[in-house]
């Protein structure tokens, strides 16, 4: 376990110690790494922790300080704990400017982000009014200061890359020789050290090179979360051929789809899913030598008529690492895994042994910190690149554990947490919500949880959901699955997406004709600092994008010769804002950004300002066509607990008029019955689009703010055929 004191201290404050003045100490801790219980300032002889500070002198300093007025003592879990005011950052920040330590720190990052200018900060041109100011910059970068020698690692990244032998399987080699007692993978009540995941994985390796696979051979998975997935995905790795990651929740026409997208021989399907996959089987064309294997999971049911039984050929297989990894390059695709498919059929993007290598280093040194006592909690599914990458690729780092789950249960999450003494966990931002929309539990900071990484947590949440579950960092983040790079939250800030260190830029975009905005020059025109505008990724090389496997998909998302003839440059589709000293917001995505009344409407930003009325468990807010308008109105989905009778529509409408411009506010209301979600909880606006308000689609109550009315009315029959026939001006 690592202390604040004395371990994260620089040498300059912890001096301090020595002479008996804790004033710079008390307020460095506070300002930097957030609020303090009691008992983490003092030394403990029980515990035999030294240098940090003899109790009786704590408080007499603590006194002095809450009678300036520059920190404040409170409860939290029946413990006495303390938190710095603006007033005591203030003055920490006078002292902080002149210490040589962060000269170097700024110098140190110039190289990789340019020169900042001191305390001039941005005016917010965003609704949830958030920026950077320069002493959250200075805090941030000290709160590194400790561990330096895990983020600039340079040297590390230089021995990976697309033509190095590098690999997922390499990686997991190394941790069965460096850490082999170590814990690698908790499930249920199944335990693995690296040593033994190494060998299962061999198990796997070894069975498909005595097929006759080829390198290149893709098969097809459809697996739900469970150890046999990793085994086999780390498997693939080592040998040299992809597996096509099925997502588990796609039924029908999608499963057919995506099974029938590349052409295979293998496939492996879990008995929790044999009913689905039986459905779509005759439409496969399946010819004589293919091979359907059936991977037992409860034992709940016998070997299928037609598969073969793969738990039985793979308890036989030697447990050897195969002669095949050594020579396996970065940028060989290990695995492909399907888009979330919120609109149209889902594309296979590829994963190659070079993305998750960085993402070992990245999230595994430089954002998490990874210690081989820590352990991560993955609920998500493993077919994910958020569980793959930010989950169990950042446990690979230092030999850490992962606690696997089936699936994401509201209702177990911590529970499991508590089992497995997870110290950490990768999340979405629905994961977040639905946490916190649960009631307040007095096991609600009763775990070992310090730190997350994920994306998605909003801001109108974020520091609520910190201060509730007693979570120290949240390393939030920004990226795609097929891009490598990424924005990430390293300095442990509030409300930002964080800093990129690959070259980016934001470009300014035309919403009604739905494209970038070029000059006179055909060149595309960057926005003004501050202002929201769509994020492309400097492509470097053939790997900044991994691609799709269809070329028509890839090359969709590639803008060519947009600063200047012969640049390429990576299409996110999604609009950012820088909000000071490097750091941005993810603004929204686009097609769910719409104009209304001339505005630009930014659906994530209304959205967080509805959810954070207390009646409000989520929402979706997205533009709709009204007859007789220019643009697209609001419409807000909301899934409340409360019936809608019983909803406080005046409350809201205050909430709404408190914090959003008139145009911002959704002129639609509807009550959803379910809200419908991906496998990864991303909310399917599309189908909620296609319904718009239109009441005979849906048997879902709808409200409209009519012309000159103060209040949302249910809208009926006559209501909606005069909105269709024009009859109102809105």
């Amino acid at each position: 376990m690592i202390n604040t004191i004395p371990d994260k201290i620089p040498k300059p404050i912890l001096e301090n110690l020595e002479n008996g003045s804790y004033d710079k100490i008390i307020l460095f801790t506070l300002a930097v790494f957030g609020s303090h219980k009691l008992k983490e300032f003092i030394n403990d002889p029980n515990l035999s922790i030294e240098n940090r500070i003899d109790r009786s002198m704590f408080i007499e300093w603590a006194d002095k300080l809450k009678e300036k007025k520059f920190i404040k003592e409170f409860e939290l879990d029946d413990e006495t704990s303390y938190r710095i005011t603006s007033k005591g950052e203030d003055e920490i920040m006078v002292y902080l400017k002149n210490l040589e330590i962060l000269e170097q720190l700024e110098k140190n990052f110039e190289k990789y982000l340019g020169p900042i200018e001191k305390d001039k900060d941005l005016p917010s041109n965003s609704i949830s009014g958030y920026t950077v100011k320069y002493k959250d910059y200075v805090f941030g970068l000290l709160s590194l200061y400790w561990r330096l020698d895990s983020f600039f690692i340079g040297d590390e990244f230089a021995k990976i890359g697309p033509e190095k032998k590098v690999s997922l399987g390499k990686c997991l080699e190394r941790n069965a020789e460096r850490f082999p007692n170590n814990m690698a993978l908790l499930y249920e009540d199944q335990k693995y050290t690296y040593k033994e995941l190494n060998e299962w994985i061999n198990r796997y390796a070894n069975f498909f090179l005595s097929l006759g696979v080829e390198k290149g051979e893709v098969i097809n998975i459809y697996l739900e979360n469970r150890p046999e997935l990793m085994f086999i995905m780390a498997a693939m790795s080592k040998i040299g051929t992809i597996g096509s990651l099925i997502n588990t929740k796609q039924r029908a026409a999608t499963l057919r789809h995506s099974l029938k997208l590349n052409q295979v021989r293998i496939y492996i399907i879990g008995e929790e899913l044999i009913d689905a996959f039986e459905e779509v089987k005759e439409d496969l064309e399946l010819v004589q030598g293919d091979k359907i294997y059936f991977l037992e999971d409860k034992g709940e049911r016998d070997t299928p008529v037609g598969y073969l039984n793969l738990k039985e050929q793979i308890v036989k297989q030697d447990i050897k690492n195969p002669s095949t990894t050594p020579d396996i390059l970065g940028k060989e695709t290990y695995v492909y895994i399907f888009t979330s498919g919120t609109t149209g059929f889902p594309k296979a993007a590829h994963i190659r042994n070079v993305h998750t290598a960085s993402a070992i280093l990245g999230w595994g040194k430089m954002a998490l910190n990874m210690e081989p006592d820590d352990i991560i909690y993955i609920s998500l599914p493993i077919y994910h690149s958020n569980a793959l990458h930010l989950g169990w690729s950042s446990a690979i780092a230092r030999g850490s554990a992962v606690a696997l789950a089936r699936r994401f249960s509201v209702q177990n999450f911590w529970k499991d947490i508590i089992k497995y003494k997870a110290t950490c966990f990768n999340y979405i931002g629905e994961i977040c919500r639905y946490l916190f929309n649960q009631p307040p539990n007095p096991n609600d900071r009763k775990h070992n949880v310090y730190k997350i990484g994920g994306n998605g947590l909003r801001p109108e949440m974020w520091k609520e959901f910190k201060e509730r579950f007693g979570i120290r960092e949240v390393y939030e983040h920004y990226g795609m699955t097929e891009m490598q790079g990424m924005f990430c939250n390293y300095l442990n800030l509030d409300c930002t997406i964080g800093i990129c260190l690959n070259p980016y830029t934001l470009v300014k975009y035309d919403i009604d004709n739905d494209e970038p905005i070029r000059g006179e020059d055909g060149f595309l025109q960057k926005v003004e600092e501050g202002e929201a505008g769509l994020f492309l990724m400097k492509i470097r090389d053939p790997y900044t994008f991994a691609g799709y496997t269809s070329k028509t998909a890839s090359k969709q998302k590639i803008f060519e010769n947009a600063f200047e003839e012969g640049d390429m440059w990576l299409y996110s589709g999604d609009l950012i804002r820088s909000i000071g000293y490097h750091h941005a917001q993810f603004v929204d995505r686009l097609g769910d950004t719409f104009r209304w009344k001339g505005e630009n409407v930014s659906t994530s930003e209304v959205e967080d300002v509805i959810s954070s009325f207390e009646e409000v468990d989520n929402s979706s807010v997205y533009g709709v066509k009204v007859p007789g308008t220019e643009g697209r109105a609001g419409l807000a989905s909301i899934f409340s607990k409360k019936n809608h009778k019983e909803f406080n529509f005046n409350r809201m409408k205050d909430v709404l008029n408190e914090n959003l411009p008139k145009y911002a506010i959704p002129l639609f209301v509807r009550f959803l019955s379910e809200l419908p979600t991906t496998s990864t909880f991303k909310i399917q606006k599309s189908k909620m689009k296609k319904v718009g308000f239109d009441i005979s689609k849906t048997s879902d109550p709808l409200y409209v703010l009519l012309p000159n009315s103060s209040e949302y009315t249910l809208i009926s029959e006559k209501i909606y055929s005069d909105i269709i026939n024009e009859k109102y001006r809105f």
